[in-house]
């Protein structure tokens, strides 16, 4: 599975952005639908994951209440909407998915929240 991540972003804090990604290929047999942020001097993160087979959403502690994740089964597509941005929101986003045993990462897209 190939993935395009979009919406790379530099915005003052309280602000808004919309990430996506888009799958092709083999993609009928994604499990997850995931985002994970990599942050300056941290460790890469799960930041917010979708059960396609259930529904079911996960969101890490940090995000919740300002993140919503969702997807576009037609366009194979997961979405991350970020509200009420955070400086420390800021870094690389990536788009990860779950087929199996195997995963695909997306190459990132930076985000900056600035003060």
């Amino acid at each position: 599975v190939q993935l395009v991540e979009s919406g790379v972003g530099l915005v003052h804090a309280a602000g808004l952005l919309r990430l996506s990604c888009v799958a092709s290929g083999v993609t009928i047999c994604i499990s997850h639908m995931c985002w994970y942020r990599h942050a300056p001097g941290k460790v890469r993160e799960l930041v917010a994951d979708i059960n396609v087979d259930d529904g079911s959403i996960y969101y890490a502690d940090s995000v919740k209440g300002r993140f919503t994740i969702s997807r576009d089964d037609a366009k194979n597509t997961v979405y991350l909407e970020m509200n009420s941005l955070k400086p420390e929101d800021t870094g690389v986003y990536y788009c990860f998915v779950r087929r199996g045993p195997a995963s695909d990462w997306g190459q990132g897209t930076q985000v900056i929240v600035s003060t």
